[in-house]
């Protein structure tokens, strides 16, 4: 498998950021980013106007976060080419994506942010839908804004990524309750603005510029073949990237604990192997594999939501018996730092 990682969900001047399509993708490059999906508010601009491409060693691919008329239900759409209308119900809009041949994740589904009038929370709320791909289980800015007191505004905005914890426990579990009926695929998001505010009259200051959260939450996925930087083939490299995310050939990882690179958790079954996203029929003989990226830390295996073993090491090797969907979570000095997706056994 090859490993490229990226940072999803990010807005540029095409709707409520503060960067053009091209310089964000440019300090991406600088970053070291192999990929990333840009998700204006309704609207493929983006990719309309020529920007989805290389930039650097960087792909910048376009989507869109699409909403309902109350502005709630937001949902990141990938791998479309037209925008959906905001009149039709979340329902609607998920099966027009996948009709459309896309994927699409829940943003944010369980904010409830409050310590800013003028960004209220916008929570996912249509639980009747069966069509997603997956859920952002993951959201810098959400949780920044979360945390945010009147006691730590200050150090909040001079440390914007120390302030990320870890997942909503309300979005994980519900993660692990849809894996055990049907594969939901887990992804993480920056939610990147760049938003600038004038202080004191006379100049201005960029609130978490793109850089920045380019450092926090990412999501590196596998691929099966390697994405030629050489030959620079748009349509193929576009394909084996969603493919991956929407396969759950992937994890998500904060970059600001640690650099996650070379992570790894795999199966192997009657000498076949597995990777996150599959799902094993036969788990009389199961072997959950985990391997870290040259650093020991806390690996924590869950069945069905459920902390079952926990090990301090470099790598980990779990037998299993029963049936469940499996992931990893991995812990630096106690920060959370890695989740997997899931290896379905027996469902």
């Amino acid at each position: 498998m090859f490993e490229y990682v990226g940072a999803l969900h990010m807005h540029s001047v095409f709707s409520d950021g503060s960067g053009k399509a091209d310089e964000i993708a440019k300090t991406a490059d600088e970053v070291g980013l192999d990929f990333i999906i840009l998700t204006d508010h309704n609207t493929l601009r983006a990719l309309h106007e020529g920007y989805e491409g290389w930039y650097g060693n960087t792909l910048l691919l376009v989507g869109c976060e699409i909403n309902d008329k109350l502005n709630q239900n937001h949902y990141l759409a990938f791998n479309i080419e037209e925008t959906i209308s905001t009149r039709l119900p979340a329902i609607e809009y998920v099966k027009k994506v996948n009709e459309a041949g896309g994927i699409g994740f829940l943003a944010h589904p369980h904010e409830k942010r409050s310590s800013m009038k003028e960004h209220p929370p916008y929570p996912w709320n249509e639980w009747k839908s069966e069509d997603f791909t997956g859920i952002e289980i993951w959201n810098h800015m959400s949780e920044w804004m979360e945390g945010l007191t009147e006691e730590n505004k200050y150090n909040y905005f001079i440390h914007p990524l120390k302030s990320i914890v870890s997942p909503p426990e309300e979005t994980l579990k519900i993660w692990d309750e849809l894996n055990q009926k049907r594969k939901v695929v887990g992804i993480g998001g920056i939610d990147a603005h760049a938003h600038k505010i004038n202080l004191l009259g006379f100049f201005e200051v960029e609130v978490f510029p793109y850089k920045v959260l380019f450092k926090s939450i990412r999501t590196h996925i596998l691929t099966e073949e390697k994405i030629n930087l050489d030959e620079r083939n748009l349509t193929k490299a576009k394909t084996q990237i969603y493919k991956s995310l929407g396969y759950g050939r992937c994890f998500v990882a904060n970059y600001y604990n640690g650099d996650a690179r070379g992570f790894r958790f795999f199966a192997e079954s009657n000498k076949k192997i597995y990777q996150m996203g599959d799902n094993i029929e036969d788990f009389s003989k199961v072997k959950l594999r985990v391997m870290l990226p040259n650093i020991s830390g806390k690996i924590k295996l869950l069945r069905n939501g459920i902390i079952i073993d926990e090990v301090d090491n470099y790598d980990a090797e779990f037998n299993v018996s029963n049936s469940g969907a499996y992931r990893v979570e991995v812990y630096l000095e106690d920060k959370a730092w890695i989740y997997s997706n899931h290896i379905r056994v027996g469902l």
